[in-house]
């Protein structure tokens, strides 16, 4: 069975790694192409383009599926069934029924719910005990398939966003592996059709997401500096200088007699700031221009004290 593959970052290599080891053939990988990246900004690949080229597979990073010119070369190849994972681009019409079985994408979530760009996110901002991989068919819609496998695990209750991309990940490759294995097997698959109930979009991460409003609860920016940590990152502002927020916690028991952002202690353990209802406690952060420290360095270097106070809402 000719399986081909569209993804591009370190989510969708995992998905790759397990389908080669799995032995079935590759004959193509379509992946974005190479971009500056991290600080000097240097030209790199992107991980499913560097995997695919540990193991020689052909590989094609067209910069649009929009036009049959940009197409044409992908199109020729004969494909039984293609795997999508986090590839970055729509599919047109002509790409979705380019394999003879269809495209098959993971998604990180328990669709319906969190359709969208950013399910992993969204599922930690919201609080949600429990989240997933859905296995879909895809068609012209936005993540509205018929589904083929669903995978479910509890959230923990400290997880990161880097923490859960990487579960989700692993759990992703494993039950595609099982759909594909049921292909193979049956030379068919049947989807189920998504419930009409539960939709809601997982929209895409912007710079006011990442924000912290100090007027909200506690339990709410604490699921914020969470779902953020490693990419992009919360950040709040002091004196309006940026600053991003990389662990902290709810502080248990903290009175709050002050105003959002207001600076209530200083301890070994962190800063204990004042929120709309209670109080959180900052143990890690990174100074604009610096590196991440801990939040009892930083409030000493800064002699920072009670009563100080972090901008409500960074501009």
């Amino acid at each position: 069975m000719r399986v081909g593959f569209a993804g591009t970052p370190a989510f969708a290599a995992s998905a790759l790694a397990a389908i080669l080891a799995r032995g079935f053939a590759v004959p193509v990988v379509v992946t974005q192409p190479d971009r500056p990246q991290g600080r000097g900004l240097k030209t790199a690949a992107p991980p499913v383009k560097a995997l695919a080229a540990e193991h020689g597979l052909a590989v094609q990073q067209p910069a649009s599926l929009k036009t049959d010119a940009a197409r044409a070369a992908l199109l020729a190849l004969p494909i039984d069934v293609l795997v999508v994972a986090a590839y970055g681009l729509i599919l047109p019409q002509a790409v979705l029924a380019w394999p003879r079985h269809g495209c098959l994408n993971i998604h990180a979530s328990l669709l319906p719910r969190w359709r969208g760009a950013a399910p992993i996110h969204r599922a930690l901002l919201a609080g949600d005990a429990e989240t997933g991989i859905t296995i879909m068919e895809m068609d012209a819609g936005l993540d509205t398939g018929p589904i083929h496998d669903v995978a479910r695990i509890p959230v923990a209750q400290r997880e990161t966003g880097g923490s859960l991309h990487d579960t989700l990940a692993r759990l992703g490759a494993q039950a595609v592996v099982g759909v594909l294995d049921r292909l193979a097997r049956d030379g068919t698959l049947r989807g189920t059709p998504q419930p009409a109930e539960g939709v809601t979009y997982a929209s895409k991460i912007t710079r006011a997401d990442t924000a912290i409003d100090w007027r909200t609860e506690a339990a709410a920016i604490d699921r914020q500096v969470r779902a953020f940590d490693p990419a992009p990152g919360a950040f709040t502002a002091l004196a309006g200088v940026p600053v991003k927020l990389w662990v902290a916690e709810p502080a248990a028991g903290v009175a709050r007699p002050a105003d959002p952002g207001v600076v209530l202690a200083t301890e070994a353990g962190g800063l204990v700031v004042a929120c709309g209802r209670g109080a959180l406690r900052l143990i890690e952060l990174q100074p604009a221009g610096g590196r991440r420290m801990a939040a009892a360095a930083f409030a000493a270097g800064r002699r920072i004290a009670a009563g100080d106070r972090f901008d409500v809402v960074p501009a």
